[in-house]
């Protein structure tokens, strides 16, 4: 089992298994994780996912050489063989997801993190874009959203020299929302995740969905996506318990419909 996929509650624990080769990304696990990800998005009681990694050295150290490289090639000319995640495009994910970064996350380590929407970071993590090193460039998302997390320049210098950076300096420079100690990684992100399930889900998901459709748009197209993400709300039960809640200051009980 190359990723392990766990429901508590209405959370989703997506945890890449294959700690021997330090997570690194292969043809298999890929697939597994398509098709975990895409149980996660059809199930109606999930409302956040978490992804990790096994043991304490590594969240994703990248592309497994041995075994990536080749299908990459393979598939060039067969792109429907090269299964469908957030983090390459041609699926539509809305669900909030979470990275729980509990080591090295190096190349598609790296994209997968950028992927998710909130990023918690051990101390002990390091980050890097080495591609330029092996001959080749990013190509599940990396160039598309490093520079949105964290500006030109420095995405421009983390994946043309391929140097590592330190979570410290991740979270000086945006890329990830908090540090915490290694312990702390997963307590953290199921605590995040115990909020997320708090607040309206499906206000949420047309959140992240304006918030990923409006990049690079003119603010007259972004405000136009924006308005009509935001109406149909207005016709849900969880907007008229949202307002219940309010005027009776209680918390709201929200049901995703």
């Amino acid at each position: 089992m190359n990723v392990k996929y766990e429901k508590e509650d209405k959370v989703a624990i997506f945890t890449l298994n294959r700690p021997q080769a330090l997570n690194t990304l292969s043809p298999d696990l890929m697939h597994e994780l398509h098709d975990a990800l895409e149980d996660f998005r059809a199930d109606d009681e999930l409302w956040v996912g978490i992804i990790t990694g096994t043991g304490e050295k590594a969240f994703c150290a990248g592309a497994d050489i041995k075994t990536w490289l080749p299908f990459v090639k393979e598939t060039k000319t067969k792109s429907w063989l090269f299964p469908s995640t957030p983090m390459r495009g041609g699926m539509e994910l809305w669900k909030p997801i979470i990275a729980a970064i509990n080591g090295i996350a190096m190349g598609g380590g790296l994209e997968l993190a950028l992927a998710c929407d909130l990023r918690i970071s051990s101390e002990k993590a390091r980050f890097a874009s080495p591609e330029v090193k092996l001959g080749i460039m990013s190509r599940l998302g990396g160039t598309a959203r490093l520079p949105d997390l964290i500006g030109l320049t420095k995405a421009a210098e983390m994946m043309l020299m391929g140097d590592p950076i330190d979570a410290q300096e991740a979270y000086r420079i945006g890329l990830v929302n908090k540090v915490v100690p290694p312990e702390q990684v997963m307590p953290v992100a199921k605590e995040w995740a115990e909020k997320l399930c708090k607040v309206s889900p499906l206000s949420s998901r047309r959140i992240k969905e304006a918030l990923i459709k409006n990049r690079g748009l003119s603010i007259e197209e972004a405000l136009w996506i924006e308005n009509m993400l935001a109406l149909p709300l207005y016709e849900t039960e969880d907007y008229e318990e949202g307002r219940k809640a309010f005027k009776e200051k209680r918390s709201p009980d929200f049901k995703a419909r």
